[in-house]
């Protein structure tokens, strides 16, 4: 179990991506006070929280509702990591997390960011809900495995608001090009993860 929420927290962290965050927090918080960058801050992760649990809580049964097999979900889940990591390590967007032309214009005239675009697609978007379907799928409710995974995502949604909290000085020290760098060295991982996981799902829809 333990390597199993090793790699739940890997892949999470790394569709999540807390760093790549912080130049759209500070671009849209631009010219505002401190109070307001925390207040957007912890509304976002509160929202994104949320919906994560939501996801962690019924997904498995959503699935199941559906019809789709949790080998199915592997293979059409990692096919989506897959994109993403793409859109990590190439800087193309893929649709999977990032914003278009269209909705970065219309989020720098919100007087709320934390819903759009912050709380979803950026931190909770569907690489992350997609991550933690795969991690909840056939994990009984109120397991210790399935209460561990809950505390795997309060952990890497902690680390992303105490990044948002200090997006200013991390910004200052890191810049824009140490994130696109380590941005595009976490995507060869989230590849390599995505491929173990349609490779899972692969072999277990074949016995």
């Amino acid at each position: 179990m333990f390597d199993e929420l090793v790699k739940f927290f890997v892949v999470l962290l790394v569709v999540v991506e807390p760093l790549s965050l912080l130049p759209v927090l500070a671009g849209l918080t631009q010219g505002a006070d401190e109070a307001y960058l925390r207040r957007m801050s912890w509304k976002a992760v509160g929202i994104a929280a949320v919906v994560c649990l939501v996801f962690a809580a019924v997904g498995a049964a959503l699935l199941r509702v559906l019809g789709i097999s949790v080998d199915a979900f592997k293979v059409g889940g990692g096919i989506l990591l897959f994109l993403l990591a793409i859109e990590m390590v190439f800087a193309r967007p893929s649709g999977a997390r990032s914003i278009t032309p269209g909705e970065d214009a219309e989020a720098q005239h919100r007087g709320d960011i934390s819903v759009f675009p912050l709380a979803f697609p950026l931190i909770a978007g569907p690489g992350a809900l997609a991550t933690i379907l795969l991690a909840f799928a056939g994990v009984h409710t109120g397991s210790v495995q399935f209460i561990a995974q809950i505390g795997v995502i309060v952990v890497v949604l902690a680390i992303t608001l105490a990044l948002m909290l200090v997006t200013v000085p991390v910004m200052r020290v890191v810049g824009v090009t140490g994130g696109a760098v380590l941005g595009r060295l976490l995507g060869v991982i989230l590849a390599a993860l995505a491929s173990q996981f349609v490779m899972d799902g692969v072999r277990g829809a074949m016995g």
